[in-house]
């Protein structure tokens, strides 16, 4: 039992000596006390008041003599107002830290078969363009949120879903079969996302001048776009992939598997994978076979064009459609097909879809959509809706080409994070290939930390100067904290002092010393609200917290120089264990901690 529900246990049971009453000790309200106020826990006094029939201040006095002799680690308490601080006893947080010492995933629940099966669903890039940074946000989240969801305890199952069919990949198609002189990756020396993003933009810009030369001649900006030829030739093309044309097929599998070499090179720099990834072109004609179903069943209805349409008027949206008059699917269709693939080949009991806010009404209808067919998880999925990202310039769009590509940025951080070290220097006496990968590691930890940090439901702007300030609320703080850890038990063990695994109970604490301990004991806590919620965030937020709160604990407390052998020993003890919860919160978002730095 932990000590939160000890608490609870022993205010239910002096309620009933004290004054006859029975509650349930669930209802006891029991909280973290305010860092302005002296306590470790506080109980909520005034929902007692209705049983002790006295004031909060007599009732509280009297609930706190009692828990003193009847809870043996409540060592004083102090009453404000309507709330009872109390305070532990400093061989309760000493015990606490042994017991965190046995435990290596600390905070880290581990699943079993048994446990429920959550799938999570991020990246979803197309494949006419390289990753750019509302990429990375996404594929961070994604990744990260999947290691949150597994430290509570959840079987996870990665998954991608590669929208790689659609008007806007025949676009990239169309551009290179007419400008592209058979250019490849390998003539060109460009990874094959680059250079198949650059017929997407090219497609762009040659589209706006016939638009424009069409409205110079007199037609409207809708008739210019309804008649440009290139976007004709472009669906048509569609239309051609759809009907399995053998060469509109064979250049659409040729530039794809160039994407596909370019994006696997992204994720493994990024540090992010996947356990099972899905193709729309495979998946939208399970929709689509799907939707026809739901026809025959009267789910959906058909229009005089000979399109089909679901009315969710009584559900409090409008009219989706699901397949055009041609017969060709839309995005709807693809999900609805991705869905029930991925309920086929996994027993799903919780379904995350990782998209941006901008999505929101689309994954409403889904979850209607799914459940009006009968896939058992649909109205329970979750859209883990998050916000934009963006530069200190402004928006990117990708088809003027004014997107930061992902590949660019990272190298960009890296860059800025050997300049910056070097400044420092911080890594003196490294060789050049251990300060490289030093580098990365700090650049990535920044990267992935900076987005992370934000609560995911914002916009965010992100800075890369101002992610790798070895100072603040940074990953290389955090990174710089560890290592700093690892550095102070590697000179004790080299001086020849003893690192046990457990301190001695009865060792004194400062005010330091405990306030760390409580941080400690509450990261448990902290993993289970980032899982209720869906917010790496928190689990960001507190890891800086944690590495704070060691650093004025290691300014205020000697270490190395401490010639109380016990009070030495235990604050090794404690060193390690936040050290090994360091590595662990930062473990949930994807980002190593290197021993040196």
């Amino acid at each position: 039992m932990g000590i939160e529900s000890q608490i609870k246990a022993s205010v239910a049971k002096a309620v009933q000596e004290l004054y006859g009453e029975t509650i349930e000790s669930e209802s006891v309200q029991v909280q973290l006390t305010r860092k302005d106020m002296k306590g470790d826990f506080t109980v909520v006094v005034f929902p007692l008041l209705r049983v002790s029939k006295k004031n909060p201040i007599e009732t509280g006095n009297e609930i706190g003599e009692f828990l003193k002799k009847d809870c043996g680690d409540v060592a004083q308490f102090e009453v404000i107002k309507g709330f009872l601080n109390l305070v532990l006893s400093h061989s309760y947080w000493v015990n606490l830290i042994n017991r965190i010492s046995d435990v290596e995933n600390y905070g880290i629940k581990q699943a079993d078969e048994n446990s429920p099966l959550v799938m999570i669903e991020y990246s979803s890039p197309n494949t006419n363009k390289p990753l750019h940074l509302g990429h990375i946000r996404n594929n961070l989240l994604g990744f990260s949120l999947s290691r949150v969801v597994e430290a509570n305890g959840n079987q996870v199952v990665k998954t991608n879903i590669v929208n790689d069919r659609g008007i806007h990949i025949c676009k990239s198609m169309l551009a290179w079969k007419k400008w592209g002189e058979g250019q490849t990756p390998e003539s060109t020396g460009k990874k094959g996302d680059h250079l198949v993003g650059d017929f997407y933009v090219k497609f762009d810009q040659e589209y706006k001048k016939e638009q424009k030369a069409l409205m110079d001649a007199g037609q409207s900006k809708e008739e210019a776009e309804a008649n440009s030829p290139l976007m004709k030739e472009a669906r048509e093309m569609l239309r051609l992939w759809e009907a399995n044309d053998t060469e509109v097929y064979g250049l659409w599998k040729m530039m794809n598997q160039w994407v596909y070499t370019g994006f696997d090179v992204t994720y493994k720099t990024m540090g992010v994978g996947f356990d099972k990834i899905y193709y729309e072109s495979d998946t939208y004609k399970v929709g689509r076979d799907m939707v026809i179903e739901g026809l025959d069943k009267g789910v959906f209805y058909r229009r005089e064009d000979n399109s089909i349409w679901s009315n969710l008027e009584n559900d409090g949206l409008d009219e989706k459609l699901l397949l055009r008059a041609d017969g060709t699917s839309v995005y709807m269709t693809q999900d609805i097909g991705t869905a029930k693939l991925r309920y086929d080949d996994f027993n799903i009991d919780k379904m995350v879809y990782v998209v941006g806010n901008e999505q929101n009404y689309h994954f409403k209808v889904l979850a209607l959509l799914l459940d009006k067919l009968g896939l058992e998880w649909g109205k329970d999925l979750v859209h883990f809706s998050y916000g934009m990202v963006e530069l200190p310039e402004g928006k990117m769009k990708s088809r003027e080409g004014t997107v930061v590509d992902a590949d660019d940025l990272m190298e960009e951080m890296v860059n800025t994070a050997r300049e910056m070290s070097k400044a420092l220097g911080k890594l003196e006496g490294y060789s050049e290939e251990e300060a490289e990968q030093v580098y990365r590691t700090i650049a990535l930890g920044a990267l992935k930390y900076f987005i992370l940090k934000v609560d995911p439901r914002k916009n965010m702007t992100f800075n890369p100067e101002e992610s790798i300030d070895f100072n603040g609320n940074t990953g290389p703080f955090i990174q710089y904290t560890f290592a700093r850890i690892n550095s102070v038990v590697s000179k004790a063990i080299d001086k020849g002092y003893n690192v046990p695994e457990h301190a001695n109970n009865d060792v004194e604490l400062s005010e330091k010393e405990v306030q760390l301990m409580s941080m400690l004991a509450n990261f448990p806590n902290v993993v289970a609200e980032a899982g209720n919620v869906y917010s790496p965030a928190i689990i960001a937020n507190y890891a800086y917290d944690l590495a704070k709160e060691f650093n004025q604990f290691y300014h205020a407390s000697p270490i190395a120089v401490e010639e109380d052998e016990d009070k030495r020993a235990m604050r090794l003890v404690l060193c390690k264990n936040v050290s090994k919860t360091i590595k662990n919160a930062m473990w949930m978002l994807g980002i190593d901690v290197p021993n040196r730095m």
